[in-house]
């Protein structure tokens, strides 16, 4: 059986990822699939790794992601908060460096709501004097 090491929640916009970590040598598996081919992009493909990156534990673990909700750029965003909170379990010392570069911090910032009798959230319907 295989153990994990540090599990974390991470949530942007609407999407949710549920981040595994194990002892390994550095595989990154997101909803059963390799990172480059789930995340083609470059930028999402980095944004999940920079965690590892910062902690200089990118071939110690493996991490097993599962993530839902949202687009790319919000799971990407989710995966990154998820890694870095199963990181700070792995090893307290991760916080520090983790939390200078902003991955502990939920970005809350989510699509503001429609208003009845109006087109938008912010967008209203032509005004008409006459």
């Amino acid at each position: 059986m295989i153990k994990n090491l540090g599990i974390g929640t991470g949530r942007r916009k609407t999407a949710v990822a549920r981040v595994y970590v194990r002892d390994g040598s550095g595989k990154i598996e997101i909803n059963g699939r390799d990172l480059a081919r789930y995340f083609p992009q470059d930028e999402h493909a980095l944004m999940v790794r920079q965690p590892l990156m910062v902690t200089a534990s990118e071939n110690k673990f493996d991490v097993r992601i599962n993530v839902y909700g949202g687009g790319s750029n919000g799971q990407a965003g989710a995966c990154r908060h998820g890694l870095a909170r199963a990181l700070c379990q792995v090893d307290q010392e991760n916080y520090a460096s983790l939390r200078n570069n902003g991955f502990l911090t939920r970005d809350s910032r989510m699509v503001e709501r429609k208003k009845y009798g109006q087109a938008g959230a912010r967008k209203r319907f032509q005004f008409s004097k006459r």
